[in-house]
């Protein structure tokens, strides 16, 4: 499970520039590549019928470069197999059903064979070992559990690794706070919004000094630098951004190192592609686009070339920490997040690098969308930092609404308040409340 296998390592730096060039590709991961399709293909309906009306024999994928012929998976056609019509393994090799939300139509119920939990469980191990988690730690383990994927998958990563699960799960900040600090929690996994409530809580009761907490792992929702600096600032402790999605897996997929360069991928288990979300065309070296994933050991419910919907970019540059995992950057948005306001297009994550470039600001966020007499307004509430008078209050507020409109280009009303203004969450947080009339 050592992250600087030499076996992985080998040639993988020198290919990093051009991931998509097969000569570069070692021989057994497109090996890995045919045996997925033609699994997929044989024992998949879906996919059946899906590379039948695109013309394609699976045996004719042969390369990385023959997989773009594929066409695209999208959520919305798993959600037309519901519930297992997405199978690919018979059922005597099913051991584990997880599910998405549902929160906008139909789950997505994602089977697991016992293979797939075991590689599962590795990425999150490594996942876990990257950030400097061992077998002395103590790991409090915050996500729900059942059709969820976040909590179990964090709790077998944490066992294939040997350190101590401490399976809280979501909710009762009582308990949670009562077990950090009884049993000296020196690993905490969440939401970054949950980290934050708990980290303003402990700093509220005047407990920092009884708790041992040295890591913080972070995900299920995107977050930015300010977040993290406020959440380390409060905990004094390192952060780490991990990456996942239910239908891939779910959590685990990748995570950032100690250095914070990107998000290192396991390349071995997953191939990534980045496109114009589009055009569905390659996006030049170094740009940003929409992730596509497809994954080449996955057997319950394999996936060709799915759409996240998740907006970043490859990093090309070897990361100084060494690992020969190659690296995306954090998410920035999704591509179904954006807002259009008087005719722009925005993310919430043009309006976080604001605030990042405002002094003086934290975190914590909401924004308002409102129409009158056809006109949209904008409305950004912000809480900030430290203000000594009204006057302060004001100036700051004037000073993001500058810097919305120099980076963004469109007009805001800017509203500064003060720290624990905003709701806090003990899952994701929303952010974006669109009040306009459809």
């Amino acid at each position: 499970m050592a992250i600087n296998n030499a076996e992985l390592s080998r040639g993988r730096l020198a290919f990093l520039k051009n991931e998509r060039d097969d000569e570069l590709f070692p021989r057994e991961r497109a090996e890995k590549l045919r045996k997925v399709v033609e699994y997929a293909g044989n024992n998949f309906s879906f996919y059946q019928q899906k590379l039948s009306e695109a013309g394609i024999n699976p045996e004719d994928i042969r390369s990385f470069a023959d997989l773009r012929n594929i066409p695209f998976t999208t959520k919305e056609e798993l959600r037309r197999v519901y519930p297992l019509n997405a199978q690919a393994a018979p059922d005597e090799e099913v051991v584990r059903i997880h599910s998405s939300s549902g929160t906008t139509g139909k789950p997505i119920i994602i089977p697991y064979t016992q293979s797939d939990v075991n590689v599962w469980a590795e990425m999150m191990a490594r996942c876990l070992k990257m950030t400097g988690v061992n077998q002395l730690d103590r790991v409090q383990v915050t996500p729900g559990y059942g059709l969820w994927t976040a909590g179990i998958g964090f709790q077998a990563g944490v066992e294939k690794l040997g350190a101590m699960s401490i399976p809280t799960g979501p909710g009762n900040t009582e308990k949670q706070l009562e077990m950090m600090r009884d049993l000296g929690t020196t690993v905490l996994i969440g939401t970054s919004s949950y980290g934050l409530l708990l980290a303003e809580e402990c700093a509220k009761r005047g407990i920092m000094d009884q708790l041992r907490l040295r890591i913080g792992v972070f995900g299920s929702e995107r977050w930015g630098e300010r977040m993290r600096n406020r959440i380390e600032e409060i905990f004094a402790i390192d952060t780490f951004d991990i990456y996942g999605l239910t239908e891939i897996y779910g959590p685990g997929i990748a995570i950032d190192c100690p250095y914070h360069h990107g998000l290192h991928y396991w390349d071995d288990h997953l191939f990534f592609e980045i496109i114009d979300p589009t055009t569905g065309q390659p996006v030049p070296e170094g740009m940003q686009g929409e992730l596509v994933v497809t994954t080449l050991t996955k057997q319950g419910m394999p996936l060709l070339r799915y759409r996240t919907r998740d907006l970043t970019r490859f990093i090309t540059e070897p990361c100084p920490c060494g690992s020969p995992y190659p690296q995306i950057d954090r998410i920035f948005a999704r591509s179904d997040d954006m807002l259009k306001i008087h005719g722009v297009n925005i993310y919430p994550g043009q309006i976080e690098h604001t605030l990042q470039i405002t002094p003086g600001l934290s975190s914590e966020y909401e924004i308002t969308l409102t129409r009158k007499e056809g006109r949209d307004s904008l409305l950004l509430k912000v809480e900030a930092e430290v203000f000594s008078s009204d006057e302060e209050r004001v100036n700051l507020g004037q000073a993001l609404t500058r810097n919305i409109k120099t980076k963004i280009g469109i007009s805001a009303g800017c509203e500064i308040v003060e720290i624990g203004a905003l709701k806090r969450s003990e899952k994701k947080t929303k952010r974006v409340y669109d009040l306009r009339q459809t």
